[in-house]
């Protein structure tokens, strides 16, 4: 197996769960997401996309990182050109790290969208913005390793179909939720969170303490 963390330009806090994710990664940033490299103590291999959003200086303190330059009128955001760059080198999985938050709703929609088209693959892609985590829902049941007390939502991008919740303040047994509905939002893990799902497409999305 081979993984790949991609630095993005949402915002990131350096946690010890974030190092321990990352660790032993591959890594690749997109355009301003090289900012995130220092403070994870990090060297990237690859640093792709438009440079709009890099400072003139970090060009000359990281002139040993291979850069791959794209025009600003293209048809991809630099994150997505991130992503496919490491599948081009192998990634079978990835940590999508500052996924989240930024100035850019759309670009965190996006990496929603993209992790499950990934998971579509069979690429497993972690969102995480340190404090937040992004997991595709797959057809079946899952397990997560988060303290009780642990705030979560699964969010459906599609009509969801035999949901159920284990482990959870609310928990739920086997229902429908139609497409757009709140009732999966702002749920608290109890203990022993796991969720299965039968049809539809969903992340789970958990708000995690800063330590």
């Amino acid at each position: 197996m081979s993984r790949f963390t991609i630095l993005l330009g949402g915002d990131l806090t350096v946690t010890p769960r974030l190092l321990e994710q990352i660790a032993g990664t591959h890594i690749v940033a997109a355009d301003s997401g090289l900012l995130h490299a220092a403070p994870l103590k990090v060297a990237p291999e690859l640093w792709v996309g438009d440079f709009d959003s890099t400072e003139p200086d970090w060009l000359d303190s990281y002139d040993g990182i291979e850069r791959i330059v794209y025009p600003a009128d293209k048809d991809n955001t630099d994150g997505e050109i991130a992503v496919g760059e490491a599948l081009k080198r192998g990634a079978t999985s990835l940590v999508l790290a500052g996924a989240f938050g930024g100035p850019r709703a759309d670009h965190a929609f996006l990496h929603l969208a993209l992790a499950i088209q990934l998971a579509e693959r069979g690429v497993a892609a972690l969102l995480t913005s340190g404090t937040q985590e992004g997991s595709v829902l797959p057809h079946g049941r899952r397990s997560f390793d988060y303290a009780p007390g642990t705030m979560f939502s699964i969010l459906g991008f599609s009509e969801l179909r035999g949901l159920t919740v284990e482990g959870a303040k609310w928990p739920l047994d086997d229902v429908v939720v139609p497409f757009g509905s709140s009732l999966t939002i702002s749920n608290v893990v109890k203990d022993g969170l796991a969720v299965r799902l039968r049809e539809g497409r969903a992340l789970l999305v958990a708000t995690l303490a800063a330590t």
